[in-house]
């Protein structure tokens, strides 16, 4: 059976963009905070994680198709291979995130200008922002990563607990869904309660995000809009943000046995 199917390549599609439309939302804020309209950019944060989940539910159906149609002998080995693929998509799609970086950030302060413009219709601003002018002038924009983005920055001003704290929870989230499903074929007589885990699995990843990490770059931003924080120094906390949500990628290759291990043990008390 063939390792790299074309299934495998849609699911890694699917998974390169929740990743980087994920790490694009960063983008969002530094835009808001730029442009002085963080409520503004928050209204476009939220489709932005829309797209990311919508697009993340969308795959899952699939990914559970590997399990049922791998082969029967060393099942085990072939879908870890498979599964280490998709975890490495979200690596690749990590990446393109932070270096498109830059370019979004120029646009989505033009969009959240547009928003407000558009008096707060989505559909308006699509319209508006899908036109030929406005891709013509948004290709005008692009530009890289530049190393001087961090030359201000000291490793006092780097808060090391969130920087950790997010890789790990980035890994989680990457793991969430697949290290469930491999957990199934660990134990296949509680099948069903592994697979089920996978929602208890991300929604934790989401919740710990949503308290530890969320509120502390949003006050940054905030503190730049009332003059009390510097915009460069809330881009370079969010630029080592995003290098931390890479490694999170990586370290998901290294927890995704031991993860989908712990699960299967976990189904014994239910």
């Amino acid at each position: 059976m063939e390792l790299i199917s074309e299934k495998v390549i849609f699911i890694a599609l699917f998974i390169f963009i929740i990743h980087s439309v994920e790490t694009l939302a960063y983008a969002v804020r530094l835009s808001g905070a730029r442009v002085k309209m963080i409520a503004s950019a928050l209204s476009l944060f939220n489709i932005m994680v829309i797209v990311s989940r919508l697009a993340n539910m969308m795959q899952q159906p699939f990914t559970g198709n590997l399990i049922d149609t791998a082969p029967k002998e060393n099942t085990l080995e072939f879908v870890e291979a498979q599964f280490r693929i998709l975890i490495g998509a979200s690596t690749v799609g990590t990446l393109f995130g932070i270096i498109l970086l830059p370019t979004f950030i120029a646009l989505f302060s033009r969009a959240i200008i547009h928003l407000s413009e558009e008096k707060g219709s989505v559909p308006s601003l699509m319209k508006r922002i899908l036109s030929i002018q406005y891709i013509k002038r948004g290709i005008t924009h692009f530009s890289l990563p530049k190393f001087s983005y961090l030359q201000n920055t000291r490793v006092k001003d780097i808060p090391i607990s969130l920087f950790v704290a997010n890789m790990v929870i980035t890994a989680i989230y990457t793991i969430g869904v697949l290290a469930a499903l491999y957990a199934a074929l660990l134990v296949p007589d509680r099948a069903g309660t592994a697979i089920m885990a996978s929602g208890l699995i991300n929604g934790i990843a989401t919740i710990l995000l949503v308290l530890l990490i969320d509120p502390k770059i949003s006050v940054l931003a905030d503190d730049v809009v009332n003059q009390r924080g510097s915009y460069e120094k809330l881009k370079s906390i969010s630029l080592m943000m995003v290098i931390s949500r890479l490694l999170g990628t990586l370290l998901a290759q290294v927890l995704f046995i031991w993860g989908a291990r712990y699960i299967a043990w976990f189904t014994e008390f239910y």
